[in-house]
This record gives structure tokens, sequence and C-alpha cells, in this order.
């Protein structure tokens, strides 16, 4: 098939991306497919710029926003749908994290141009990626996730939030982050309640809407949804406190490996799982995310709709723990967008 993978874009996560893009593409050529790579942020990739963003790896921070910016301004996101790349392909597969890749925006355009693609339709992803909505849906659906408060925008008008507050309401420590991002960009752990007001300001430096979480103390676990099945159970043990972007993408700074679970914990955090990616209305495959407490209650973080696949993500592993290898796992993510009803409506004519 002729397919094109889409990656890199303009959010924080874009070397995440890049990694993930390009490990994609490497899978279903390997697979016999014909597979082009476009940057929406700069447009096709040819093979020698792919082969030296694949040696350098994702690094250990993410691009800062000024950088960011640049890449923003010569964007082709506004004209995606009139690309050839895109209504000449068999099937995108969507290989973009955070920001439009995977807010439902991106999703959206192909609805309009009547093209398949990997992964949840518009209305999933952007229900998905909005950390407070998610939540509200996930209670609502009967999956246990940790309370949270918001914190008003500065430029609002609304008095702060405080922490008398969130001490009343949520207790020590906190987490605080942005609602609408990933790969824990912009995330903070908070035990001295001077140092809210400082986290809650960083956040806001990568979103309009930053949200602060009870802590929830234990194990970091995810499940992997591809299809309708439930992929083994990864529990990660990371060299810092927090799994943060560092951990998640430096060799060596985590630890992944099937979780050793009691079969009636294991089956709790399946049917939540299920739960959560029913509920939000998810398709293809997913990633969610949990803390079980010491208590043995998994508590729901949230749902990735186009989770990494670098060398250390997660779906990948869990893929692999289950005999899945990486070529094969990519074969069927774009099958199962072949499959679904909901990307096979025809273009619209505006």
């Amino acid at each position: 098939m002729k397919i094109t993978v889409l990656l890199g874009g303009v959010s924080a996560e874009r070397d995440v991306s890049l990694s993930s893009g390009l490990r994609i593409a490497l899978g279903l050529r390997e697979k016999g497919h014909d597979v082009v790579c476009l940057d929406p942020a700069e447009g096709v990739m040819s093979r020698e710029l792919e082969a030296a963003l694949l040696a350098g790896g994702v690094g250990q921070n993410p691009p800062s926003l000024e950088q960011l910016a640049g890449l923003g301004a010569g964007s082709l996101s506004p004209r995606l749908g009139m690309l050839p790349e895109i209504t000449g392909a068999d099937c995108v597969f969507i290989a973009l994290h955070g920001g439009q890749g995977e807010d439902g925006t991106v999703q959206a355009v192909l609805d309009m141009a009547g093209v398949r693609y990997t992964g949840s339709g518009h209305l999933a992803s952007a229900l998905a990626m909005d950390k407070q909505l998610s939540k509200v849906v996930l209670r609502a659906a009967g999956v246990a996730t940790p309370d949270w408060l918001m914190a008003p925008h500065p430029n609002s008008g609304l008095p702060p939030l405080l922490s008398e507050d969130v001490g009343t309401f949520l207790g020590w420590p906190v987490i605080v982050k942005p609602s609408k991002q990933g790969s824990t960009v912009g995330l903070s752990i908070v035990r001295n309640p001077s140092t809210l007001a400082l986290a809650i300001t960083e956040a806001f430096r990568f979103d309009d809407e930053v949200i602060v979480e009870r802590f929830v103390p234990g194990r970091e676990l995810t499940v992997a949804i591809l299809g309708s099945t439930v992929m083994p159970t990864i529990e990660i043990e990371a060299a810092k406190e927090l799994y943060d972007y560092e951990c998640k993408y430096t060799p060596g700074m985590a630890r992944e490996f099937v979780a050793d679970l009691p079969p009636d914990i294991q089956a709790l955090l399946g049917e939540q799982s299920l739960k959560a990616f029913e509920a939000l209305k998810l398709r293809g495959y997913a990633r969610v995310d949990f803390r079980l407490d010491p208590h043995g209650q998994p508590w729901c973080l949230e749902a990735n709709t186009l989770p990494g696949m670098t060398p250390t993500s997660l779906i990948p592993q869990a893929a692999s723990a289950a005999g899945v290898l990486f070529p094969e796992l990519c074969e069927r993510i774009v099958q199962l967008a072949l499959q679904s009803p909901g990307a096979t409506s025809p273009a619209l004519t505006i």
C-alpha cells in the first residue's frame, strides 16, 4: 500500500514524534509498503534526512518554545488535506504526539479529506487529550481516577488556586501538569505548598489549562490495547522519582518489564483499561496509564491515543511481550485503520 507517515509537527513532543514516525516507516517498509514521511512543519523527508534524524534519537529535553514557534511559522497544517502525499495515500499513519497532532485537529482535517488514518477519530482524540474532560468521562464510566483541581489562568481574572485549598481537597504531594500535553512536558511533583505557584506557572508555559492532581504513591503501570485485545501490563521503574521526559526517552533511565501481578488485580486493570477505551470512544490502539496504590487499587491517570513508538516506548514493549514484533505491530495498526467504519466516509466538498 501507499502509506504516508505524519511525524514531527510543532508540539513540545516533536522529537518523540520524529523518533516514533521514523521507526514506523522502517517497520512498514519491512512489510513491503511504499512509505513517505511527511513532517507538517517542514514537508516531505528525504531518505538521507530520515537516516540522520533516526541516528540522532530523541534527546534528553524537548525542543524549546522558541524553536517550535519558528517551525510553526511555515507549517503545512492549514493545507494538509490537499497535499498529494495525503490524498493519494491508501492510509495515513499518524505518528504525531501532542498539540494539533493528537488533539483531534489533524484527524478532523483527514476526515474532511476522506482519508483513512490510524488511531482514534477527532472527537475521541480531543476528549482524551484534555485531561480534565477525560477524567470526568472516566469517573462517570466507573474508572477510578485521582481527584483534581483546575488552576485558573493568570489572565482569567479569577483568583489563583490557593495552597490551602489544594491541601484541604487533595492533600500533599500533588502533581501539576498541563491539561493538554503528553510525555510529562511541563509536569512537576509539588511537596511543599510554597512551591505550588511556581509549578503552576511552569505548566502554563505549555498550555492554557493546568490541572493539579492528587499524587498516588505506588507502582507505575501501563496497559496497551490493540483493537479489542488487552496486551500484557508493563511496569516502569524510573531512575528518578518521576517517570519524566528524560527517563522516558534516555536509554538506561528506566526499567520496563512485564508486571508480576495477582490475577485479580491483572483482571481489574484489563477491565478498567477497556472501560476507559470504550468510554472515551477510542479506536485502533491506545495506551492507558495507571498508578497502583499500596492497597492494590489502580488509578487511571490518562489514556494516550497516539502513544510513542520509539525504541524505549511502552506499546512496542507490550506487543513484544505478546509475541508481536514491531513491523507486525505497525501492520496490525494499519489494518485496524482500514477496517474502522469511522474512517471510510467520502471526502466532503466545501
